[in-house]
């Protein structure tokens, strides 16, 4: 029987640079969709799959999301004493059991598998899921339940991966595919960045994973691989074959919230969804599409 999932690392101590001016002060992973941090998403994903302990690797001025899951006695007291019932549990809702959430510090910004290494004494010696708030995946099912599944059916390592346009290769890590059954795809190798020339496929990795407490041990070496950063692409690419290893084409909708029309698409996504607003938002839709037609018409 293979060990469960209990663990989920989050590693939230980018710089956010891409959303300048706003995460001058603001972590990214605090910017809303809709009315929800990206983080608050990233999270609520990881319990719905049966994960116990949330792993926070985070940086200098990140104190933000420590107090989005923790009490707020002045703001739920006076919700309270307003009478104010259903903002009190939106206030609380995401305020977890004590000892269910953990904190590190990454002290330098040296890659994501920096990140991840500097979360081992947290994660111990058992398989772990990590997730990246920039990548919101909409789905019925969670995206990393999906790949939890995955890992209970092989007892191996197991990645979110979505085929993408070959000049996007560069911006992903890539895999080297074998046995492909169209859900399933054995990574025979990874690729960090690869130029489209050279990806040895399209089938990309998105921020969700479950890996193997051995990529602690060739973390360890911290190696730096593109950009100069720790990679953890590298680290998994020398996974292969010890174990084994799968890409799973994911059920959802992936959304890039790193990039601003990605989040843009996101924002609207999800609003659309929403009883109280789907209706007016569609309508916001519906006028400025007709304004666009009126004006390329004039």
């Amino acid at each position: 029987m293979v060990q469960r999932i209990r663990k989920a690392v989050f590693p939230v101590g980018g710089l956010g640079t891409r959303f300048l001016p706003a995460t001058k002060a603001m972590p990214k992973e605090m910017l809303p969709v809709v009315d929800k941090p990206l983080i608050q998403y990233a999270v609520e994903e990881a319990l719905a799959a049966g994960i116990e302990q949330i792993i926070f690797v985070t940086g200098r001025g990140k104190s933000s999301i420590e107090d989005h899951f923790d009490f707020s006695y002045e703001l739920q007291d006076t919700l309270l004493k307003r009478g104010k019932l259903d903002a009190l549990t939106v206030a609380t809702e995401m305020v977890n059991r004590s000892g269910s959430v953990a904190y590190v510090r990454q002290q330098e910004p040296a890659g994501l598998g920096h990140a991840v290494w500097s979360a081992r004494h947290l994660v111990g010696d058992e398989p772990f899921a990590i997730l990246l708030a920039d990548d919101l995946v909409m789905s019925k099912q969670p995206c990393i339940g999906q790949l939890v599944d995955v890992y209970n059916e092989t007892g191996g390592n197991a990645l979110a991966v979505m085929d993408v346009p070959r000049e996007h290769t560069e911006r992903y890590g890539v895999l080297d595919v074998g046995a492909d059954d169209g859900r399933l795809a054995e990574v025979k190798g990874l690729v960090e960045k690869p130029a489209p020339s050279v990806a040895p496929s399209t089938l990309s990795v998105i921020g969700r994973y479950v890996l193997l407490p051995e990529v602690f041990d060739i973390l360890a070496s911290q190696e730096k691989g593109a950009g100069g950063e720790i990679q953890l692409t590298d680290a998994m690419a020398r996974m292969v074959g010890s174990a084994p290893f799968h890409g799973l084409r994911f059920e959802g909708t992936r959304f890039d919230c790193g990039d601003k029309i990605g989040f843009l698409e996101a924002t609207l996504a999800h609003a659309l969804t929403r009883d109280d607003l789907g209706g007016d938002v569609q309508a916001l839709i519906d006028g400025y599409a007709s304004l666009s037609a009126r004006r390329q018409a004039g």
